[in-house]
């Protein structure tokens, strides 16, 4: 399994140099991330709002920041549906355990490649080969409390705050380049609320999203993941990496 941390939107997988660095894990923070991770792992399916604000450099090397609101479905081991809207356009993801669908709202054009049988490979795949983006996947991985004790040298629970009048544990993480705050809730199945990326070593470039709407094992059909397209669509082909 890849470690991503966090998150696809910064592209910083395998930038992260592993030293000898003295590591220091708050029990109590690594008790809440691991019930985060099993809450989320035990669901058989879930529908989520994602709002998000994100860094990145122009043409002129200016930091400017985008922003986006997804919708995402999971269900089951191999059906995933993200629908979002942003700065940058309209798009949607498809995937069925078969293929993924990638289409763009804007350009009415879409293309459909073979996938990996399991959702979380074909993020892996899909984001190496292709550079798909699939908003906070990272909180989905069983890995991810295993994850973040690897790739940050502390991990503190810095107590309960109050995010959008809801009383959140607060989680800091802090590695050479990167710094980590996470926001979990305190409700009965402890689901991730927002969380804030900065790359120290970019600029002090930001990452933010706040999770709403939660739906916890919705009934979703499987044709819900399946692409069916617009009859104006152009189909397109697309080369990898």
């Amino acid at each position: 399994m890849k470690k991503h941390i966090l998150f696809y939107s910064f592209l910083i997988i395998g930038l992260i140099v592993y030293g000898q660095t003295t590591k220091d894990h708050d029990s109590t923070a690594i008790f809440i991330l691991d019930k985060m991770a099993d809450n989320i792992g035990n669901l058989e399916a879930v529908t989520f709002d994602l709002t998000n604000s994100s860094d990145e450099f122009d043409d002129n090397d200016n930091v400017v920041t985008q922003f986006s609101k997804s919708t995402i479905t999971f269900s089951g081991p191999s059906n995933l549906l993200v629908r979002k809207n942003g700065t940058k356009g309209k798009v949607g993801y498809w995937y069925d355990g078969n293929y993924i669908t990638y289409y763009n709202f804007d350009e009415n054009n879409y293309v459909t490649l073979e996938a990996p049988e399991t959702t979380l490979e074909m993020i892996d795949t899909m984001h190496e080969n292709y550079d798909f983006v699939f908003p906070a996947a990272d909180f989905f991985y069983p890995s991810f409390t295993d994850d973040m004790i690897e790739q940050f040298d502390s991990i503190s629970y810095l107590g309960k705050k109050i995010i959008q009048g809801e009383e959140c544990y607060h989680i800091m993480a802090q590695s050479k380049d990167l710094s980590v705050q996470i926001w979990i809730s305190n409700q009965t199945f402890l689901l991730p609320k927002h969380f804030v990326l900065i790359n120290k070593a970019k600029s002090n470039m930001q990452y933010e999203s706040t999770f709403s709407n939660w739906s916890l094992n919705p009934s979703v059909p499987e044709s819900a993941f399946s692409f069916m397209p617009p009859p104006t669509a152009r189909m397109i082909s697309i080369l990898k990496k």
